[in-house]
């Protein structure tokens, strides 16, 4: 069986799981989030976990097995504590800044980008040069930062651009000149 698929969610109190065919709701503190799941997957909620079995041992059925647990996991996860990712902006003149709910930044381009977050992300800038994205569902949460990330990702020769905090830039060495002359 899978390692991952086996483990039963737990379900903290204040955090509801609704299983409606292969239909989940969980509801907690932080709002609540729904997901159509495959059909083959059997989902059950007993006591205070969730559980999730396959029907058979073929390959699809052994991969989807893990992947609903994780799924429901993350649900659980989302609406309990929440995701959060932290991006950094750095080059001469690159910030960011918040207008209205519109995330505004300027990236080296002629014109200012403007993103503006989907429903259920919150976007936080504490300095130019920081970006805090929030949310409760961590696919949105992630492609956010992702598209973000995506405007000037970070390059090799001065490490300029927006990248994930913490991520390591590998930088490249420049030209080398002229020796002999």
């Amino acid at each position: 069986m899978s390692r991952i698929g086996r483990l039963p969610v737990e379900i903290p109190s204040g955090v509801e799981v609704k299983v409606d065919g292969s239909t989940v709701a969980v509801k907690g503190p932080k709002g609540q989030l729904s997901r159509e799941l495959h059909p083959d997957m059997q989902i059950e909620v007993v006591d205070s976990t969730v559980v999730v079995t396959r029907p058979s041992d073929q390959k699809q059925h052994r991969s989807l097995h893990g992947l609903t647990r994780t799924l429901i996991a993350n649900m659980v996860q989302g609406v309990t504590q929440g995701y959060q990712k932290n991006l950094e902006i750095t080059g001469v003149g690159y910030r960011a800044q918040m207008q209205g709910n519109k995330l505004v930044l300027s990236l080296g381009f002629s014109h200012p980008v403007e993103v503006v977050p989907a429903d259920g992300i919150e976007i936080e800038v504490p300095r130019p040069t920081q970006i805090f994205i929030r949310g409760i569902n961590k696919e949105l949460v992630g492609q956010t930062a992702a598209n973000i990330r995506d405007l000037r990702p970070p390059e090799p020769y001065l490490g300029k651009g927006v990248r994930y905090q913490g991520e390591r830039v590998r930088r490249k060495a420049g030209k080398a000149g002229k020796a002999g002359k």
